[in-house]
């Protein structure tokens, strides 16, 4: 027996019985028989009771059921939220208002406890996504730490700066800040890498995993993995930029792309490559250096060598010292997108 039948036949008892009432009433108006008017109303009424009870009462039920099914939970507690400061707000509202003398002592705490929870509702669940992000930002800082602890600036980390491996040689400096935050979906990622049937990709894959291992069991940094996450089926670097602007921190990478997207949206990227450059050695024309002239250079009797941060050495007559160290006087620095190169000739002695 479902609940629907069993509202219909307490819906037909109880319209069956407002019918034999009326038809009792009406009887007496007309100086009729009430039995017979009691029984024609009594059937119309138990009629419509059988009709109409389940749109008053399961279906109206199982709509709303329906229309919160599909409501995040999100909305809902924003929805909530926004209802109960709204009620507040009428309440503190109403004892004002009702001191005014009638109609509008009586109407205006109605009125104002109407807008007042409308707009609470609305509101909150315009400014769900700004609520929910206050609220993580304070649930986000672990019980007992001081206010400076707590203040402590954080940075999001991608996935190719974890394969990339720099940054765990990087925070063992202390230069990065103490609280790297990785989030789930980043984590996820480079478990698929990891799991990549193609073995390069799963080779980078697991390095990356044995550099956040490496990363956790560092003093000097605390590494978080977030549950934070971006509605929607975003890619993920697109997820990241828009997490990074939600929480008004900055991205560490080495990814070209997504260094140009994310600025272009106003957030903060930490590049590796740039830090890898700005730290190289600087040197001027006239310096002198040695170098090991490895290989022919693209130019006619150019010797190619490196520096051991991987700065590129130009050496003009240089191809036929290949295999040796060569005392070099610099003539010229060039900043390219690749990182800096230096020409240099021979001291000839």
């Amino acid at each position: 027996m479902s609940l629907e039948f069993v509202f219909r036949i307490l819906g037909m008892i109880l319209f069956a019985a407002g019918g034999i009432s009326v038809g009792v009433y009406l009887s007496g108006l007309a100086a009729a028989s009430p039995e017979l008017y009691a029984v024609v109303m009594g059937l119309v009424g138990a009629l419509v009771g059988l009709v109409l009870t389940p749109f008053l009462t399961t279906r109206p039920v199982r709509a709303i059921r329906s229309i919160l099914g599909n409501v995040s939970t999100r909305t809902l507690f924003s929805s909530l939220s926004g209802l109960i400061v709204g009620l507040i707000i009428a309440a503190l509202l109403s004892i004002p208002l009702s001191l005014l003398p009638p109609p509008l002592g009586q109407i205006l705490p109605l009125a104002a406890a109407i807008v007042c929870t409308y707009l609470g509702v609305t509101v909150f669940i315009a400014r769900q996504e700004d609520i929910r992000t206050m609220l993580q930002a304070f649930i986000r800082a672990p019980i007992g730490r001081s206010d400076e602890e707590a203040k402590e600036p954080m940075v999001l980390l991608d996935t190719s700066v974890i394969i990339d491996g720099r940054i765990a040689d990087i925070a063992r400096t202390g230069f990065l800040p103490r609280v790297l935050l990785i989030p789930r979906f980043i984590l996820n990622e480079l478990q698929h890498i990891a799991d990549s049937a193609d073995n390069l990709r799963r080779q980078r894959g697991r390095r990356g995993l044995e550099v956040l291992s490496e990363l956790q069991k560092n003093s000097t940094v605390s590494v978080q993995i977030s549950d934070l996450d971006v509605e929607g089926s975003q890619p993920v670097d697109d997820k990241l930029v828009l997490l990074a602007k939600r929480l008004g921190c900055p991205v560490l990478t080495n990814d070209y792309n997504l260094n140009r997207v994310a600025d272009l949206q106003g957030v903060r990227i930490l590049n590796i490559n740039e830090l890898a450059n700005a730290v190289k050695a600087i040197y001027l024309p006239g310096e002198s250096l040695t170098v090991k002239i490895i290989q022919k250079g693209k130019e006619h009797n150019q010797g190619v060598g490196y520096l051991e941060d991987g700065t590129m050495i130009v050496v003009e007559n240089g191809s036929e010292y290949i295999g040796a160290q060569v005392n070099t006087v610099v003539t010229k620095v060039l900043q390219t997108a690749a990182g800096r190169m230096i020409f240099a000739r021979p001291v000839k002695h």
